[in-house]
């Protein structure tokens, strides 16, 4: 039985170097509406790591909230904590992830991703199966996050026939 009353996913939580930086990034890159910001945080006690599970003498020096067309919320934080592991994992390391946005058109977005001279993984590369009809690249934010455009104007395989993938 799934969670009782869950309904949508609220908000996405990222750790970054700098948040200047990340600033820069969610608002002027992605389009993101800045909303606020928080903190610092510290505890003297047990609260960071009990509640958090991040090192008692960690601090979080801010936090920032972005949303992003409308709907979805980021959660940026900035910490200093004595533990800190400061590379990124990779797609295939245990905890590693990535954002997929949506666009409207692949080749304008990647474009843009060029002309700001963030890394774009390879080429936009054209799914199959239930998939199909998607078009899908992988970048990275200037401090290691990796993210994903898609997109699939007419719809994937599966929204057409989903019998068809079961």
């Amino acid at each position: 039985m799934a969670i009782p009353g869950l309904s949508r996913l609220d908000h996405i939580g990222i750790t970054v170097p700098d948040l200047e930086q990340a600033r820069e990034f969610f608002v002027d890159v992605l389009g993101c509406e800045y909303l606020y910001a928080l903190g610092p945080f510290q505890d003297d006690g047990h609260w960071m790591s009990e509640h958090l599970g991040v090192a008692d003498r960690a601090v979080m020096r801010q936090l920032h909230f972005f949303r992003l067309g409308g709907q979805a919320i980021f959660e940026v934080f900035e910490y200093e904590a004595p533990d800190q592991v400061t590379g990124s994992p990779r797609n295939s390391d245990v905890g590693g992830h990535h954002i997929a946005l949506y666009v409207d058109d692949m080749d304008a977005a990647v474009a843009e991703l060029h002309r700001r001279g963030l890394r774009v993984l390879g080429e936009p590369t054209v799914s199959k199966g239930a998939s199909e009809g998607q078009r899908w690249v992988y970048f990275l934010a200037p401090w290691g996050l990796q993210c994903e455009l898609v997109s699939y104007p007419n719809g994937k395989a599966f929204d057409h026939d989903p019998a068809a993938f079961a």
